[in-house]
């Protein structure tokens, strides 16, 4: 279970006037969701971790599954859901951080997104999210890079204490019995780039920043398509990978 005071920590963090923040990032997020579940057709939908229900509302709004479930361990994110209203939410409840409370192959598929790098026994929770569903999206930062440890203070004010590259994450996924059915790099659109400069850290709007902003992501976006998963990996934000149960059981010594 998780401390007292890490939901507290989260509690207050959905008490914050930043809504219009995380609904711009929920759409790419919702967005990676749906273009790698394209070989399936989930009915019944989970999303652990689901914070104040931004990604839930794109995915209502897209008629994504028929059902929408949500689990999140701050009360406040729950009341947030709720109050959002979604026509296709069936039930939105708190949880401890690992104990899922549904019963076996109870949902078609489960979502985690932006949340494996914030728990500290991963694999107990990949484990419960495998006894409740079939298929599995992950979707995590790529926060990883040479010299990461020297900003460590940066990443631990967001709660990352997990680092992914692709390649670490589908090794992780796949040593817990998974599939790996499909997969999708991502880079933070500008629109989310602009928001964050402009709004967020309130710098000047420059109309020569606004356009290097756009310039950048448009020449990243090339030269990775040309170039390969490789360079694309290196210009990427986030991952995402969607997994089936496989029927091999792994042996972890």
């Amino acid at each position: 279970m998780l401390s007292d005071d890490v939901k507290s920590a989260y509690n207050d963090f959905y008490t914050k006037d930043d809504s219009a923040w995380r609904m711009l990032g929920a759409r790419s997020k919702a967005a990676n969701i749906v273009a790698v579940c394209k070989s399936i057709n989930p009915l019944k939908v989970l999303e652990v971790g689901a914070g104040d229900g931004s990604i839930l509302h794109f995915l209502n709004e897209w008629n994504f599954g028929q059902e929408l479930y949500a689990l999140e361990i701050a009360d406040t994110g729950v009341d947030r859901i709720r109050e959002r209203g979604l026509s296709r939410l069936a039930e939105a409840k708190s949880f401890d951080g690992y104990e899922i409370p549904y019963a076996d192959d109870s949902f078609d598929l489960v979502i985690l997104s932006h949340v494996l790098e914030h728990v500290e026994h991963e694999r107990i929770l990949i484990r419960e999210l495998k006894r409740i569903a079939k298929n599995i999206v992950v979707e995590v930062p790529l926060d990883y890079r040479f010299g990461v440890d020297k900003r460590m203070k940066h990443f631990l004010d967001y709660g990352h204490i997990n680092m992914y590259t692709p390649t670490s994450l589908r090794f992780l996924l796949q040593s817990e019995g998974l599939t790996v059915i499909s997969g999708r790099l991502s880079m933070t659109p500008p629109a989310t780039t602009k928001f964050n400069e402009f709004v967020n850290k309130k710098a000047p709007k420059a109309f020569s920043r606004i356009m290097k902003i756009e310039m950048e992501y448009r020449i990243k976006k090339l030269i990775g398509n040309l170039m390969g998963t490789r360079k694309e990996e290196q210009f990427a934000n986030a991952y995402t990978v969607l997994t089936q149960k496989s029927n091999q059981t792994l042996q972890i010594f």
